[in-house]
């Protein structure tokens, strides 16, 4: 083909009719992934604002506000004879073919049929035909299917313009074109911003069985830094595949945290999927190299790698193609789940406890307990959900970042959006009083580790080659993030039960998520530079669980202590020692006061200091061993009942009384409160004194009992001195009923009826906090 020749004779095919001809296929030029800047394009007119031709971009989404720019495609005006949008490809390019979408819009509009004209100065066009007539294209019949179109040789131009003939509702179109750059070795353009081949790898789509075979070649590679093993099943029996990578492949080292990429949540985002093969492939090719940067990450980090969290949907994506599946499918489940925001909802568990004051007496600040019967529930929670919950219980993760697709940004938690308790009360407030809504500025509900969090997204939308370079603004919307390609996800599009919210509520680990590239499902060619644009950023956000203090907690006998908890003071959020005693806290650089608390050990604080240099730093703590067991053990004798403190009065008359929380056993009391009932105030105050009479019975025997038989052998001695001819004094737990401690069986059932009934009421509710 020549650049001004189009008199030839053209044989098309477009999907959904045979073709027994050989047919020469492009990649696309980069509509779906921007590659294609919005002053490349041009229409004839438009219908309104929003719906310019920055929006005929295949797959784009459009924005739930009508007053914004981001329409669901472009759309011409009707009043308008001759509509077309045209593409200036800025160099010569050999054209194969168009793919077409209708409007993302509830309303069914979309092109049936075009025409497709060439030209090389924008002036002059030549309309494609076969010899007889213009060659009429068969478009869409529905708004969402991608319909590709292709010319049987390819044609060499530098403009392409598309001419819609017919059309169902409004002239709406989103639309792809694929071609080939024509080389010009004259030109210097092409060659200084060209991708080079810089690693040996595998830059291709894998199947399932592909996959499969390729993570098995990496672990025979290098199997003494590789595992290959699977997670559990996917609904349809696929199993969910793993590879770990680290020094000593299967098992946890002391002291070595654990790292965690997964992908593929979505079937139809395959761009993660093949970025982690590409990791696996890196990694056992680098460590043998000697890379030494690779050899520290390795023999310090325990890394697995998970690159297909959903099989099912990529297999039904992978069917169709890098371009011709729809913008949803694949996207879910077999059984029709969201496997990212299909996990337990701890978040309105812990914001509610802390509105009532539950938060940390009731209700721990870390490890949210999942709510009973929630995971058994008839199919609520899918197979490869569960598989995940139960490989992140398994497993001391410290960070991980899931891979998904559709967008260029990172995401933190929380994904789930509330208003804090101040801004729900002033809200309920202006609408009492009238007022609209949105009129006071709303305040959400932050997490604890917010600062920690921007810098870790900031870690990868920083090294990455293009995630800050949003002057084009987003990929559906205007750019979210403020150029700086991190946002808050309750900002963003908040979601309910996401694995970020669920990771940081109920286990150590701090999780993030990566959104790729606006295109879920590259071609093949982009592979490459996809590669190249991330493989910086990946190794540095692995990097990033080396951030903070580590150690290990242990007794002073030097015996691990596991499931003690880490708390650092200002951040309303702890975690827990693995089975080892070891832990690790991820922080930015700072001055932190630490304490380690353990069941029956005296808690401990230390000051541990974050610095500037990479690594984490060493802060390890050794407990003593606390009377609590003691305590405890007297305690869980009568219910688990907290000790009440005797009264301080009477200390010189050898009498101790304890008092219930409304009762004032002094008639003199009577006489100042005149609105007191004074019967009542009897009647406490005779109770009170039967009790006493019975304690001191019970005192009498233990004292008999003492002067012949030697007291039980016990961990705590308790010694009591009465002299013979006083009154024996209450001691410490006289206001409890502990003569059975004591004695066995020695207490009548009269006595303990009534001391039972005297006791203080300690049935309480969650709103008394």
């Amino acid at each position: 083909s020549t650049a001004g020749s189009f008199q030839r004779k053209f044989q098309m095919s477009s999907l959904g009719r045979t073709n027994c001809f050989a047919v020469i296929i492009c990649p696309p030029l980069g509509m779906e992934s921007h590659r294609i800047e919005n002053d490349q394009l041009l229409t004839s007119s438009v219908y309104q604002h929003r719906y310019g031709s920055h929006r005929a971009r295949l797959n784009i989404q459009a924005s739930g506000d009508e007053d914004d720019m981001n329409g669901g495609a472009w759309c011409a005006n009707p009043e308008e004879k001759i509509n077309w949008i045209e593409l200036d490809a800025r160099t010569l390019t050999e054209f194969t073919g168009i793919i077409t979408q209708g409007r993302d819009d509830p309303i069914d509009d979309y092109v049936s049929s075009y025409y497709v004209a060439f030209s090389n100065d924008s002036r002059e066009w030549t309309v494609l035909h076969d010899g007889y007539a213009e060659w009429l294209f068969f478009g869409n019949s529905d708004k969402n299917t991608p319909v590709l179109s292709q010319f049987m040789e390819p044609v060499v131009a530098r403009y392409i313009r598309i001419l819609p003939q017919t059309w169902n509702g409004t002239m709406c179109m989103r639309m792809e074109v694929l071609g080939c750059p024509v080389p010009d070795h004259l030109s210097q353009y092409q060659s200084q911003n060209e991708v080079m081949h810089r690693d040996d790898l595998d830059y291709t789509h894998h199947n399932y069985l592909d996959m499969e075979k390729l993570m098995k070649s990496i672990s025979d590679e290098c199997p003494n830094i590789s595992r290959f093993y699977s997670l559990g099943k996917s609904f349809k029996g696929l199993e969910i595949y793993a590879m770990e990578i680290s020094d000593n492949p299967g098992m946890h080292e002391t002291g070595e945290p654990e790292f965690r990429y997964t992908a593929g949540y979505h079937g139809n985002e395959a761009l993660g999927r093949e970025l982690l093969l590409m990791l696996m492939q890196y990694l056992c090719k680098e460590y043998k190299d000697g890379n030494p940067r690779v050899r520290h990450l390795v023999d310090e980090t325990r890394i697995h790698l998970v690159p297909s969290v959903n099989p099912d949907g990529h297999m039904k994506a992978f069917e169709k193609g890098s371009e011709l599946g729809s913008w949803t499918l694949g996207h879910w489940t077999e059984d029709g789940h969201d496997i990212f925001q299909n996990f337990p909802d701890l978040n309105n568990i812990l914001w509610d406890a802390e509105d009532k004051g539950m938060v940390p007496k009731l209700i721990s600040n870390h490890h949210v307990p999942i709510p009973e019967g929630v995971l058994s529930s008839n199919g609520s929670v899918a197979v490869e959900t569960l598989a995940l919950m139960s490989w992140m219980e398994s497993h001391p993760f410290v960070l991980g970042a899931n891979l998904q697709g559709g967008e260029r940004l990172v995401t933190y938690p929380f994904d789930m959006r509330r208003l804090t308790k101040e801004s729900e009360e002033l809200e309920k407030k202006l609408h009492s009083r009238g007022y609209g809504e949105g009129e006071p500025e709303e305040e959400i509900r932050m997490i604890e580790d917010q600062s920690l969090f921007r810098w870790l997204a900031i870690s990868y939308a920083s090294t990455h080659h293009t995630m800050t370079q949003t002057h084009q603004g987003g990929c559906h919307t205007d750019d979210p993030t403020g150029g700086m390609g991190i946002v808050n996800r309750a900002k963003w599009k908040p979601i309910p039960g996401s694995m970020n919210d669920f990771s940081y509520l109920h286990t150590n680990c701090f999780e993030l998520s990566i959104f790729l590239g606006c295109d879920k499902f590259p071609h093949q060619s982009e592979l490459i530079r996809e590669w190249e644009h991330n493989r910086e950023a990946l190794l540095t956000f692995m990097a990033q669980v080396h951030r903070g203090i580590k150690g290990v907690v242990r007794d002073k006998e030097g015996n691990p202590i596991s499931n003690a908890t880490v708390s650092v003071e200002g951040i309303n959020h702890d975690i827990r020692t693995g089975e080892s005693g070891d832990y690790w806290r991820l922080l930015n650089p700072g001055e932190y006061r630490v304490t380690a608390r353990a069941e029956g050990y005296s808690p401990f604080t230390r000051l541990c200091v974050v610095g500037f240099d990479p690594g984490a730093t060493y802060c390890s703590f050794d407990l003593n061993k606390s009377n609590w067991d003691r305590i405890k053990q007297i305690m869980a004798l009568h219910g688990n009942r907290p000790i009440r403190l005797l009264s301080s009065g009477n200390r010189g008359s050898g009498h101790r009384y304890t008092y219930s929380r409304n009762q004032i056993p002094n008639s003199k009391f009577n006489n100042q409160f005149p609105n007191s009932n004074g019967g009542d105030m009897s009647k406490a105050r005779l109770r009170q004194l039967r009790i006493m009479r019975i304690r001191r019975l019970r005192q009498q025997r233990l004292l008999a009992r003492n002067t012949t038989t030697p007291p039980p052998t016990t961990t705590t001695t308790i010694t009591t001195t009465v002299p013979p001819t006083t009154e024996s004094t209450t001691p410490w737990y006289g206001s409890w009923p502990l003569g059975e401690f004591f004695e066995e069986n020695t207490t009548s059932p009269e006595e303990t009826e009534l001391t039972d009934s005297l006791d203080y009421n300690y049935n309480y509710t969650t709103d008394d906090y």
